[in-house]
């Protein structure tokens, strides 16, 4: 299990009206506040997002480069992958692989891929098939 994950990110307001619109629906609750950051709990995981210092903005983020590629997370059903897909459009999120949804990483693979502010891959999966849980 994974204790908690720190994410630096361009622009703290950005990040936190994304993630706010996210995680809540994912089971997450905000944790923590300060001037230079947040955090979201779920369980006895969390993800940290912070303000990256001035001098390190030039260096933006991307996710072929050594690094992390994507955050994926767990959805209790199919329903909840197409609700926040819905709500994430609709907030005008830049959406990926949206020609082969909810299947893009497979025919049993239940999931919507999108990009955060940072445009940082965020995946939210389901087991199963929208079929079986309808």
């Amino acid at each position: 299990m994974i204790h908690h994950i720190e994410l630096n990110v361009s622009d703290l307001k950005k990040s936190r009206e994304f993630y706010a619109a996210l995680l809540p629906e994912l089971g997450y609750s905000i944790y923590q506040e300060w001037p230079e950051g947040f955090s979201y709990r779920n369980g006895h995981s969390y993800v940290v997002f912070v303000q990256t210092a001035e001098n390190f903005l030039s260096h933006p983020y991307h996710r072929k480069a050594p690094g992390l590629n994507h955050l994926a997370f767990h959805a209790a059903a199919p329903a909840v992958v197409d609700r926040l897909a819905g709500k994430m459009r609709g907030l005008g999120v830049s959406m990926l692989y949206e020609d082969r949804y909810p299947y893009a990483g497979g025919p049993h693979h239940y999931a919507v891929f999108m990009e955060d502010p940072d445009r940082m891959k965020i995946e939210i999966a389901a087991d199963g098939s929208a079929e079986s849980d309808v």
